[in-house]
């Protein structure tokens, strides 16, 4: 059985910066696509980031292309994404997800992903 666990969420004043990470457990995941979402009150979950965990191949939401980066330790099964020059916008629940698909064409849906964390909060303040 596939886990996710999220941590790193907290508040921070904008401009300043969090790390999140997502230990997975339950298979192997050399093959897997590890994508991080969030969603706001009121809107939809919207995609934000994801690595293809052989070769390493990232993928970003426009929004946050340039401030965040998202990377995988091997070792140690975890993913992390690591969120620079927060802005009060980036205030969500964020979600890790993982996808066993050997395609990447829809790899920023949501249907994408099989496997779901419970989610982290980050608020970010003016």
């Amino acid at each position: 059985q596939v886990q996710l666990v999220e941590s790193g969420g907290g508040l921070v004043q904008a401009g300043g910066s969090l790390r999140l990470s997502c230990a997975a457990s339950g298979r192997t995941f050399s093959g897997a696509t590890m994508g991080w979402f969030r969603q706001a009150p009121g809107k939809e979950r919207e995609f934000v980031a994801a690595i293809r965990w052989s070769g390493g191949m990232t993928y970003y939401a426009d929004s946050v292309k340039g401030r965040f980066t998202i990377s995988r330790d091997n070792a140690k099964n975890t993913v992390y994404l690591q969120m620079n020059s927060l802005k009060p916008e980036d205030t969500a629940v964020y979600y890790c997800a993982a996808s066993f698909a050997t395609s990447t064409l829809a790899i920023k849906e949501r249907s994408y992903y099989a496997y779901w964390g419970q989610g982290t909060q980050v608020t970010v303040s003016s």
